[in-house]
């Protein structure tokens, strides 16, 4: 028998917050055209879409169509099941057996093997390959020598931990126990790679290939990636339409327009300046529905003058200058919730969520707001410079309304203003430089229903996804202790011990819970966002 694991217990409490309202319009009584393709916005990823190697919302669309790994998210309660795994066994979270379906291949024949997982997480893992998702592979033996931190030399090309037993059968053994980890194994960083990978990397990259229910037909960038159903495709989630065609758009507002002309099929992304307008132009192809979201104001963490001494006042004091209320009133028509922690409330209370953790500092006050910027040493050269990308999310509005929230609560009208980076790719490669002058938009959209998602990748020390590069001994002592714990109540009250850390330090300002939103055309039908607002693509029929 598999140990008993925080993470089925989590994701099931996310279900049960989850059921009642993360559902489409649309129904599922038209058969449709299975053979038919629908439009949908997108934005370019960052990089080539290697699964250990995309940590951004675009290229992880991409991964969720064309990978299926050992479990799946399901698309209606998060809660994390078999996929490829017909087994993982466990008798102490710390040693793994896992068995393997047999009968699945890649769109290319290849056969999946227990091989194809094991030499996926290595290069994954492995310092040379500098993939972005190699921290996942982290709590494996023998990470220490595959990606050594702080300018080692790697030992080793393979993870120690790993080991084929058979074509269906691979061992795992950690190096701590890690009761949670089974559950993060539908993250696509583990998804299963063919020997082209590995034999022709270059022209793998160009045109990846897959296991999922759909094949990338083409790409271009800046402009579409067009994928197609696989026919072959061996699972029961078999795509429901003839396949995909990914329009990049730069404005979600111009997305918005083409889905009202007639021009575009679904847009899951409805611009902020849109949603006073949405139910009435769309009635029930409007989606909006919870999601596992939390939009944040990250830290140049690396730049000494955000880090020094009495800084921890100055962001407090920053946090307590924004009126999340008022924006997510007037903006963005209450599809979003003022948030009070840094995770979400999907996960609902017994998962991990907590009403109320970040408490006065997450509350407007204007005296206040001062009064610690002026005990902390002042705005770094006298100004707060936000950045973000102007492309999608209507990032815009939002940083305006934010800026001018701060403006008005210091009495200074040149206190914040915004800094605008014009394409997703560019804004994430100068946070990936570390070429922030500032506090930056830092929305998270979790990889796994689990509250331990929220907090490690961003804040634990050097984690994949920890932009600002905070770093806390005793944040990462207590997140140490949440994984290794085999007890629930006692991982969970770890989890929120280390946020009461973040909160005393600002480690990054929480903004608000984002519901996901989306429109469709009349030639759709069974259109949903999942938990992570991200479209179901299989589901959909077309016609």
């Amino acid at each position: 028998m598999r140990g008993a694991t925080h993470a089925t217990w989590v994701a099931c409490a996310a279900a049960a917050a989850l059921a009642a309202t993360a559902c489409g319009g649309g129904g599922s009584g038209s058969a449709g055209d299975t053979g038919a393709v629908l439009s949908s916005s997108w934005g370019d990823p960052q990089n080539p879409l290697e699964p250990a190697n995309t940590n951004e919302v675009q290229g992880g669309k991409v991964l969720d169509m064309i990978f299926r790994s050992l479990k799946r998210y399901d698309p209606r309660t998060g809660e994390a099941t078999d996929m490829l795994a017909e087994q993982i066994d466990t008798s102490d979270s710390r040693n793994f057996t896992i068995t393997i379906k047999d009968g699945w291949t890649f769109s290319n024949g290849e056969k999946v093997t227990a091989k194809s997982f094991v030499d996926a997480w290595n290069y994954g893992a492995s310092l040379k390959n500098n993939q972005k998702n190699a921290y996942f592979f982290g709590y494996i033996e023998g990470y220490d020598k595959t990606h050594p931190e702080g300018g080692g030399k790697q030992s080793a090309d393979t993870l120690s931990g790993l080991k084929v037993v058979d074509d269906t059968t691979f061992t795992v053994r950690l190096n701590q126990k890690f009761s949670m980890f089974p559950d993060t194994l539908g993250y696509p960083a583990f998804a299963p790679l063919p020997r082209a990978f590995f034999d022709d990397h270059d022209a793998w990259v160009k045109k990846p290939v897959g296991n999922g229910p759909y094949v990338i037909d083409s790409y271009t960038r800046g402009s579409q990636m067009s994928l197609r159903a696989w026919d072959g495709y061996p699972g029961a989630d078999k795509a429901q339409n003839g396949g995909v065609d990914l329009k990049v758009y730069t404005d979600n507002n111009t997305a918005y327009t083409d889905l009202m002309a007639g021009n575009l099929d679904l847009v899951d992304d409805v611009p902020a300046a849109q949603l006073k307008n949405a139910k009435s132009d769309l009635g029930d192809r409007y989606i909006n529905a919870p999601a596992g979201i939390i939009q944040t104001l990250a830290f140049p963490f690396y730049d000494p003058k955000w880090n020094k001494p009495g800084m921890e006042k100055v962001r407090t004091g920053l946090s307590r200058a924004i009126n999340r209320e008022q924006i997510t009133d007037t903006i963005f028509q209450k599809t979003r919730i003022p948030a009070t922690d840094w995770t979400s409330p999907v996960l609902g209370e017994e998962g991990g969520f907590k009403q109320g953790p970040c408490g006065d500092a997450c509350e407007y006050d204007a005296d206040a707001a001062k009064k610690l910027i002026e005990e902390g040493g002042g705005l770094p050269g006298g100004q707060v410079k936000i950045t973000y990308n102007a492309d999608t999310g209507s990032h815009k509005e939002w940083v305006d309304a934010v800026c001018n929230s701060i403006n008005n609560a210091l009495d200074n009208d040149k206190a914040c203003v915004g800094n605008p980076f014009g394409t997703f790719a560019d804004f994430r490669n100068q946070i990936t430089d570390r070429k922030m002058p500032g506090p930056f938009r830092a929305g998270w959209q979790m990889d796994y229903p689990l509250i331990q998602n929220f907090l490690q990748p961003l804040y634990y020390t050097n984690a994949s996804s920890n932009d600002g590069k905070w770093t806390n001994k005793e944040f990462d002592r207590l997140v140490d202790e949440a994984n290794a714990a085999t007890d629930t109540a006692t991982a969970v009250k770890k989890f929120q011990q280390a946020e009461e850390v973040l909160r005393d330090n600002m480690g990054a300002i929480p903004l608000w819970y984002q519901n996901g939103s989306a429109g469709y055309s009349d030639r759709l039908s069974n259109v949903r966002l999942n938990p992570f607002s991200v479209p179901v693509y299989n589901e959909i029929k077309v016609g």
